[in-house]
């Protein structure tokens, strides 16, 4: 394929790529975004234009190579033009989560010095005005959204179109120092600055080269045949390196284009209107769509329950074969068929994913019989492992070969080794340059041939090939036995069920796992209204008998499922709590890319694992909260402690200790 071509000295920044793209597809949309319901479109020429307009309206303004530039908002086709125009310059894009909170944002603006934050709207700014109390060195502020912004002093702060419209006045003046900046950049120069998600630790700045980027970009595009036809909606979190390398790297490898919805509330209908062809998730939000469909289910009527249940049980045994292209019988042909015309196809399309070619889950382990369900309905998910550091990826399933239970086989260009504790090494073209102003950490992770240390433990399948990851390799331990302990693989498990929201499971060292879980407020609210079940709070609901009977069922089915696996089976949960709080980033229990925070939850609900171990049947509990204004508070609680039963060699090993 001609896009797949090797990168030739003309092509070496994604400025470079964007000029190419102008000429091969000029006309061709690149971005589009829906604002106020009406989706507006940029072709390659028009958006090359805009961005062109924005780098030297920065010039203008003084930003110089080497500053670093943040980045805070939502997916805004603006705002990833603000990241091209900012490698124009010869600065370095630095994306922040726009949910981060002011003392997250100070922390990373402050790491990196940024002068100049790019900002949404006034949420943003506010959030920036906010940390310029503690932090120095922010000279310009820019916002895209005037809402809410006249009375602000504008001494130092600039709408994004009045900068692009002082930048179209100064073409002719700083037109050729930009073009010379252009010319400078090569395969050595900093694409862009991503902050870790912090699970151990304060966040760390990775940076990441074009060659990184574009070398990424170009070897796994053709691992999936991308073209420039592809349709994809970019929703994700702008300072997470997937949304990086899926709406700007390939994007501008591929010359494909980038879908902006209008905002999460709109997300399944911009969804449904644009049906994306190449579509990346994590599992949280399979996870999420999958509670929705099973919460319709519940609410349909009787006959519209029986085809679902019917046609679904011939999709898990019928679907994923002939996704494979491997051979099933005449009659499971037929009912497939019918299926796809009663339950697949239209569910496919209310979810948005009718279209999807290729489609991809990573970031945490997704639980196999979602991963399954999703597959059995002819849709082509696969799983991808990968990093920040490796520029997102390091393995991906190959067609025909997609399995639930392992994430594939080494991307084009990457190298995997295990080491003797199981610990999955790589390098590739991708391995990040180093983190910045941490040349300790960068030591630590990357060593002097290359290979990056990715903390993960696995094993690869002799069989296949494939590598399996069992945990993170800080969490996989042992128990008090010797058996294997590794929490992740029980908790997606546990997660599959749509009545849980997040599990966390416990049991290093000890004689036995325990859970304390999360109940999902949408899918057991909606339990309770159709049972004429009152409750007046979250947790009013977490507490209430029947909900703990059914996750007690739950927990007991997931126990049935460990027990048949010989490696794990000492993992099943013998005792579980279910919180009195949603696990929350604002209040450092998960990351902002919703990864559990083991250490901090360990030591916050010590009181609730203490007793879990000790045969209390109840515990009262005191809990620091933010709520959603700022404010600090406290919440307290006495929470039920249930035991569940366990199988096969577990359940023998419980009978004697009692």
């Amino acid at each position: 394929m001609p896009d797949q071509q090797a990168p030739t000295g003309e092509l070496h920044s994604v400025p470079a790529l964007l000029a190419r793209n102008v000429a091969r597809y000029g006309n061709r949309p690149a971005y589009r975004e829906k604002e106020f319901g009406i989706w507006q479109s940029w072709s390659w020429a028009e958006a090359a234009d805009e961005i062109r307009a924005l780098a030297l309206g920065l010039m203008a303004l003084g930003l110089k190579p080497g500053d670093h530039m943040a980045i805070i908002g939502r997916n805004r086709p603006a705002h990833y033009w603000g990241m091209i125009a900012a490698q124009m310059c010869g600065a370095v894009p630095v994306p922040l989560y726009q949910d981060a909170v002011a003392e997250e944002m100070a922390y990373v603006v402050e790491h990196c010095g940024a002068r100049f934050v790019l900002c949404g709207d006034q949420e943003q700014v506010d959030k920036v005005l906010e940390v310029e109390e503690t932090v120095k060195g922010i000279e310009q502020i820019l916002y895209t959204d005037r809402r809410g912004m006249r009375k602000y002093d504008h001494s130092r702060m600039n709408a994004l179109a009045d900068v692009q419209a002082e930048g179209r006045a100064a073409a002719t003046r700083l037109g050729p120092e930009l073009d010379r900046r252009i010319a400078a950049l090569d395969y050595d120069s900093t694409c862009v600055m991503l902050y870790t998600s912090g699970t151990t630790g304060k966040p760390k700045g990775v940076v990441l080269s074009n060659r990184n980027i574009i070398e990424t970009s170009k070897n796994t595009a053709g691992f999936d045949r991308l073209t420039q036809a592809e349709e994809i909606v970019a929703y994700l979190p702008m300072a997470w390196v997937g949304d990086f390398i899926f709406s700007v790297g390939q994007a501008l490898w591929s010359g494909f284009t980038v879908n902006c919805p209008e905002g999460a509330h709109t997300m399944m209908t911009d969804m449904r209107e644009i049906g994306p062809t190449y579509f990346f998730a994590p599992p949280r939000v399979f996870e999420g769509q999958l509670t929705t469909v099973m919460i319709r289910m519940e609410d349909a009527g009787r006959i519209k329950r029986w085809l679902f249940r019917h046609f679904m049980e011939v999709a898990r045994r019928v679907g994923p074969a002939l996704l494979d292209g491997r051979p099933a019988g005449l009659g499971d042909r037929l009912s497939y068929a019918l299926g796809r015309l009663f339950v697949y196809g239209p569910l496919k399309n209310t979810l948005g994913l009718s279209r999807v070619r290729v489609g991809y889950t990573a970031g945490e382990a997704i639980g196999p019989e979602i991963f399954d369900f999703y597959r059995s309905l002819g849709i082509n998910l696969k799983q991808l492992y990968g990093q920040t550091e490796a520029s997102v990826f390091i393995t991906q399933q190959p067609d025909g070969e997609v399995r639930s239970d392992t994430v594939g086989v080494p991307s084009p260009g990457v190298e995997l080794k295990i080491a003797e504790n199981g610990e999955v090494f790589y390098r590739s073209p991708g391995t990040f340059v180093a983190y910045f102003k941490n040349p300790e950490s960068t030591a630590s992770t990357k060593d002097a041939e290359g290979w990056v240390a990715t903390g993960d433990a696995g094993f690869f399948e002799d069989a296949t090939g494939h590598l399996r990851i069992i945990d993170r390799a800080k969490d996989v331990g042992k128990m008090a036995d010797g058996s294997m302990f590794a929490p992740k693989y029980v908790e997606n498990k546990l997660k599959f069920y749509p009545n849980i929201l997040e599990a966390v499971v416990i049991g290093n060292g000890r004689d036995f796992c325990t859970a304390m879980i999360n109940i999902d407020l949408n899918a057991v609210g909606n339990w309770a209204e159709r049972n004429n079940i009152a409750y007046a709070s979250y947790q009013e609901l977490a507490g209430h008998p029947q909900v703990y009977a059914t996750i007690r069922e739950h927990v007991e089915a997931v126990n049935r499922s460990v027990a048949e696996d010989p490696m794990l089976s000492g993992c099943q949960v013998h005792r579980f709590l279910v919180l009195h709080k949603e696990l929350d980033p604002d209040d450092g229990e998960m990351t902002r890319t919703r990864k559990v925070r083991r250490a901090v939850i360990n030591e916050k609900f010590a009181d609730l694992v203490a007793a879990l171990y000790d045969g209390s049947s109840s515990v009262y509990t005191e809990t620091a909260v933010t709520y959603e204004d700022g404010r600090k508070g406290r919440i307290t609680a006495t929470l039920k402690i249930e035991d569940a039963q366990v199988f096969g060699e577990a359940q023998g090993r419980k009978v004697a200790a009692e």
